[in-house]
């Protein structure tokens, strides 16, 4: 019998008949592992918030927060889910360049720990809401800076961007920017250059030069610095001639630039924003072929789950075209023999999530999985084109499989919608 996938002993297959396909696997103790890990090495004052755009389930926030993690949320239920799994207010922060002025209430009545602004309009409005509650706002500034970072999958600044505000802008406001907004408390800055970074060098010289520019800003427009964010940006490698990280090199280069900082300012508290480094590598995405077939020469699998579900796979955004990491589940021990197509059930030819991957020879009922994907994938994917919503998800802990989300089904799938009846002879 041929090798299978598990996780934490349990089999791919028992967990394929037991949850059905497609499902996405996260293995707990890979995300608790990695988070201890980091934080045994990084400096303490540096403190490390969940972003949960990566992976926005509650029990893989809650997780997380168990494990000694912040929450750093960009819409009113991300909000939400991190204050139901547990996390303090003073422990989240809230960013995004279109906050809707019902996440701003919802930030200052939920009283955490600041709101991070990206533009002066979004200021007046975080101070007029303020006012309204009789509150001080406690708010950051997202910088735009005049640098960028080179090595990032996807750049966020040191160029046109809708994120932020130029750092020219904010220092030719200078000290009447504080002043100008009675129910806002300036109190730091935040700044995130990029995405999917796997250079120790570039995350070190990235953070050096945020806290120098938080300074700089600080003194010129005159507020106190009790918070500054480094972003963070931390990758982990998918493709061929990519290496994850070294943690123990990054951390030894990162401390003493955190301690430097921690000794000019004792008092400020020091954020990390990390998602996809949490927990990409803890997520397989399990898909069963339907059918296979060669056309023109090709062979193809056509699956149960495709794009709909790991829209990251396509290669858009900070992805370029080359496969993630894939196998045939259950037969980890067979070698590859020939390249397949891994296509999708879609009515589109983009819905391919893997191309000529070599694989032994596919048959009708084999699992395919597409690892390190526990990050951005079915929340950052077209879940409800042709209807097929969401795929379960599952969580497995201590040697136990844990559903915990459920498979979108036909009813869960109408059930927002509404019938429009014209009554007899309508046309």
């Amino acid at each position: 019998m041929s090798d299978a996938f598990e996780v934490q002993g349990l089999s791919v297959s028992r967990l394929a008949e037991e949850f059905g396909t497609p499902l996405y696997v996260y293995d707990g103790a890979e995300i608790t592992g990695r988070f201890r890990d980091l934080r045994a090495r990084l400096h303490p004052a540096l403190e490390v918030f969940y972003s949960l755009k990566a992976n926005p389930n509650i029990s893989v926030c809650a997780l997380l927060h168990r494990s000694g993690a912040r929450a750093e949320v960009s819409s009113l239920t991300e909000l939400v889910t991190a204050r139901r799994a547990g996390v303090a207010p003073h422990d989240i922060i809230f960013l995004g360049p279109g906050k809707s002025a019902a996440e701003l209430a919802a930030c200052l009545d939920a009283d955490i720990h600041a709101i991070v602004c990206e533009n002066l309009d979004e200021l007046a409005l975080i101070d007029r809401a303020a006012r309204e509650r009789g509150v001080t706002a406690r708010v950051m500034l997202r910088v735009n800076p005049a640098f960028s970072v080179k090595g990032s999958g996807l750049t966020m600044g040191g160029k046109p961007r809708q994120f932020g505000m130029d750092e020219e802008q904010l220092l030719a406001a200078g000290p009447g920017l504080a002043a100008r907004y009675d129910a806002v408390r300036l109190m730091g800055v935040q700044v995130y250059l990029g995405t999917r970074i796997l250079g120790e060098d570039i995350v070190v010289d990235n953070t050096r030069r945020i806290l120098d520019l938080a300074e700089r800003l600080a003194r010129r427009i005159g507020f106190p610095l009790q918070t500054v964010d480094v972003g963070g940006g931390l990758g982990i490698a998918y493709f061929d001639n990519e290496k994850d990280l070294d943690v123990a090199e990054l951390t030894t280069r990162l401390n003493p630039v955190v301690e430097a900082f921690r000794t000019r300012h004792p008092d400020t508290r020091m954020l990390m924003e990390l998602g996809r480094f949490l927990v990409a590598a803890s997520g397989t995405y399990v898909t069963r072929v339907r059918y296979t077939k060669t056309s023109m020469g090709e062979n193809f699998a056509v699956t149960d789950g495709g794009t709909n579900h790991h829209m990251a796979a396509v290669g858009i955004g900070s992805y370029v075209k080359r496969n993630f990491p894939m196998a045939a589940l259950e037969r980890l021990d067979e070698q590859p023999t020939d390249p397949w197509n891994i296509t999708g059930p879609l009515c589109t030819p983009n819905d391919v999530i893997g191309k000529k991957v070599p694989m032994p020879p596919l048959r009708a009922g084999d699992l395919i999985g597409v690892q390190r994907s526990g990050a951005y994938g079915p929340t950052a994917s077209p879940v409800h084109f042709l209807s097929h919503g969401y795929p379960a998800e599952v969580l497995v802990l201590d040697g136990t499989a844990h559903l915990i989300r459920e498979r979108d089904d036909s009813e869960a799938m109408l059930a927002r919608q509404r019938l429009y009846d014209a009554g007899p002879g309508a046309h």
